[in-house]
Parts: C-alpha cells; structure tokens; sequence
C-alpha cells in the first residue's frame, strides 16, 4: 500500500509539473506589424489576433460607415501596439468563427492592452465564455471609465426605455428582439436604460441594436 501510495504521488507531482510547464509556455511574443480597429491585430507571423473580453467601434470598411470613436480607438490601439513586441495570452478557446486567434494582449512593461482599450473609453466589455479569466477586472475599468466619462461614455444621453436582459449569455436586446424575448424566466433581468447594462457587464445584441452600438 505504501509502494503505492508513494506512485500515486509521483504521478500527481508530474501531472502538476506538466500543468506548469504548459501554463508558461502558453504566453508568446510576437511583433506587431498592422493594427487594424480597436480590438484586432496581425502580428509579424501574419496571425490575426481579436481582443478576447472585449469590443472596440467599428471603423470604416465596404459598405460599412465608421461608428462614433471607432478611429479614435484604431488610433490609441496603434499607438500602443504597433510594430512593438508583444506577449500574447490564450484562454480556454484558441480561435473565433473567423479562425482569428483569441488572445489578452500584455506589452513587454506588463501593460495589459484589452484593459487599457476599456479604461480609456474606447471599447466596451464583451463577456464570452469560457474566456472569462480576467472578465472582473476589464469590468471594473469599464465601470471606471464609465465615471469619468471617457471615452464613449462621455456626453452620454439617452431616453428611458425598455431592454431585456439575459444573466447567462450577459447580452442586452429591445424589448421587441425575438431573441430576448426567448430568454427564460430565469436568466431574464430587465433595465430601463442602456447606461445601466453597460454598467452590469452586458453588451448589445448585435442583431436587434446592431454590430457594437453604443447610444
């Protein structure tokens, strides 16, 4: 039983030994060669990279026109990142639908740039789990950039209405989307402004409000 015992726990220091190993060399440094809106990136690979935990205006593109802040946010994540190196962090999903690569961004002084994105104003929270490791805290600074007024959220005005809120999914939808209007009982919370979503961590139902609307 000992001899046992004493197997069992060389096995358990290996697996955890592997768990740190795979743990650090999850991080990877790359170049930055082109920025392309708020929360998307090509590294010096030729990788694209999407922001996970978060979503930036759009800027202009096809048939598309920009959305307020949306250079404003193409222009603060150039300056941050551009032809720097930085150290890209996964979560538990690699890529989105677009084969795009799901990452946090980190600069080498340790400047977390999904964060910085969201404290100055210039994207919003968007919870997508399983990526949800640093969600609590992209959330605060949204709510601090919310009191201040940056950003986005500066001048912010906007008539009392009606959305419908879904606890599981974290989206917001007008009282009249079919998809809010779908959300059980149980997962269902309503607000009365858009301000006071924003402020729970919901986002917008990019098919009842459209792709990343704000007001």
């Amino acid at each position: 039983m000992r001899k046992i015992n004493a197997i069992v726990r060389v096995m358990l220091f290996i697996i955890a030994t592997l768990a740190c190993v795979c743990q650090a060399s999850a991080d990877e440094f790359f170049s930055v060669r082109r920025v392309y809106d708020g929360d998307t990136i090509q590294l010096g690979n030729e990788m694209h990279v999407r922001y996970i935990g978060i979503n930036a205006p759009e800027i202009a593109h096809q048939d598309t026109p920009e959305e307020p802040f949306g250079p404003e946010a193409l222009t603060f994540n150039e300056k941050m990142v551009l032809s720097k190196t930085v150290r890209i962090q996964g979560d538990q999903e690699a890529s989105d639908q677009y084969g795009r690569r799901l990452a946090y961004v980190f600069l080498q002084d340790g400047t977390f740039v999904n964060l910085e994105m969201v404290r100055n104003g210039l994207a919003h929270v968007l919870y997508k789990p399983p990526n949800i490791t640093h969600d609590a805290a992209l959330l605060k600074s949204q709510q601090d950039a919310m009191k201040a007024g940056k950003g986005i959220w500066g001048n912010w005005k906007e008539k009392p209405s009606e959305y419908i809120g879904n606890k599981k999914s974290r989206r917001f939808h007008l009282k009249t989307c079919a998809l809010g209007l779908r959300t059980s009982k149980q997962n269902r919370i309503q607000f009365g402004r858009k301000w006071d979503a924003f402020w729970e961590g919901y986002a917008p139902c990019k098919k009842c409000m459209g792709q990343g609307q704000i007001e």
